[in-house]
């Protein structure tokens, strides 16, 4: 059948804080074929060559315009894509540096580091924004027959099982109704929570505040996603996908994907 692609995502909560604590050893030892990372708050000028050159193959990278040490985005590839965009055409989300829509032939895959909305009720609402111009960005793409892998930080717990205290945070950004029915629709309209479709019941997190003991107490959520179109799924493109909790370096740990199809070109 051929070669499968593998794909790890990961919040490093800072790219070169995350290179002191070992990420290009990580990287090298993941050997995937696409390592996307978010929250890498670093400008295009402090890129180095050795960020580069991370995981072998070629990177791209999305900078917020608007503040020094904030968001970004980088994807490292040993696949060669056919197209790379930094945004969805709206300068309200793109000047944050938070998209990367990366066009491999046979899929269109997105690395976004979605808007977190607990700072006031203004973040709260670009960030329902944000999730509708995503949205109708993929749905675009499908409607002229393209598959979609999204991944990155949503910032959303979806349903109850994805947080260790559902109960007292549903008035908090992250687990509030209104973003958790973007959700629900987003999941109707034919995306499929790859983690969940393997593992429906298993309660296993991505992300833990450094505050009170929360990763050694394992009192997490899960707001790290891997989601494809669910044509995907039913080809049985998708074989694999996994949460590593046994990777440090961060508040959040690696998600990952696996796809396997002889049909797919660059196979």
């Amino acid at each position: 059948m051929g070669k499968p692609v593998s794909f790890i995502s990961w919040n490093v909560n800072g790219l070169r804080a995350a290179l002191k604590k070992g990420l290009a050893e990580t990287i090298e030892k993941c050997n995937v074929d696409i390592f996307c990372v978010q929250e890498t708050k670093i400008s295009e000028h402090q890129v180095t060559d050795e960020m580069r050159a991370l995981n072998g193959g070629e990177s791209y990278w999305s900078y917020s315009t608007v503040k020094k040490g904030y968001s970004g985005v980088a994807v490292f590839s040993k696949i060669k894509p056919v197209s790379v965009k930094h945004g969805f055409g709206i300068e309200e989300f793109d000047q944050e540096g938070r998209i990367l829509e990366i066009d491999y032939g046979d899929f269109v895959f997105f690395n976004i580091y979605y808007p977190n909305g607990q700072q006031n009720d203004e973040r709260l609402h670009y960030k329902l924004r944000f999730y509708d111009a995503f949205f109708d960005r993929a749905q675009e793409l499908r409607q002229e027959g393209k598959s979609i892998i999204a991944t990155g930080d949503f910032n959303t717990a979806h349903n109850a099982i994805d947080l260790k205290n559902d109960k007292a945070n549903q008035k908090y950004s992250g687990f509030l109704r209104i973003e958790r029915d973007w959700l629900d629709k987003f999941v109707a309209a034919g995306y499929v929570d790859t983690f969940r479709h393997f593992y429906p019941d298993e309660e296993k997190y991505s992300w833990w505040s450094y505050r009170m003991n929360a990763r050694e107490n394992n009192t997490g959520w899960r707001i790290d996603y891997f989601f494809v179109s669910e044509d995907l799924i039913d080809k049985g493109c998708v074989t694999k996908a996994w949460i590593d909790n046994d990777i440090f370096g961060s508040d959040h740990c690696p998600t990952g994907l696996e796809i396997h199809k002889k049909e797919m070109s660059f196979f």
